[in-house]
């Protein structure tokens, strides 16, 4: 039986509550990017306007934080159901978890211009 690996120890009600803060993360920011780009004559200075502004900044961060800590918690889940093998798993979980890493500091330099 596996263990809580994703929380280093914590209980389940933590992987849920990560899913669900970062669910309502993602869908405010969907939300506000769709009524954005569907009220607003989008063209490229107001689209450069709107990520110029330091809380729209904070807010595109913590859409992609939320990214990266809701797919760890459901590739955990989903790998841990359907790959028994430890080592085959932890391949697996290690590759999944570099990818996210690389694209999360990937997107923080885009976004920051860093």
């Amino acid at each position: 039986m596996v263990r809580s690996v994703t929380n280093l120890g914590r209980s389940g009600v933590f992987d849920w509550m990560i899913q669900r803060v970062t669910a309502y993360v993602l869908a405010l920011y969907t939300l506000f990017l769709l009524g954005f780009i569907l009220f607003s004559d989008v063209d490229y200075a107001s689209w450069a306007g709107l990520f110029n502004q330091s809380w729209f900044r904070i807010f595109s961060l913590m859409a992609l934080l939320s990214i990266g800590a809701h797919a760890w918690v459901g590739l955990w889940t989903v790998t841990t159901d359907y790959i028994k093998a430890t080592a085959p798993r932890f391949l697996v979980q290690a590759f999944c978890g570099a990818v996210m890493f690389v694209y999360t500091v990937w997107g923080i330099q885009i976004l920051w211009g860093l």
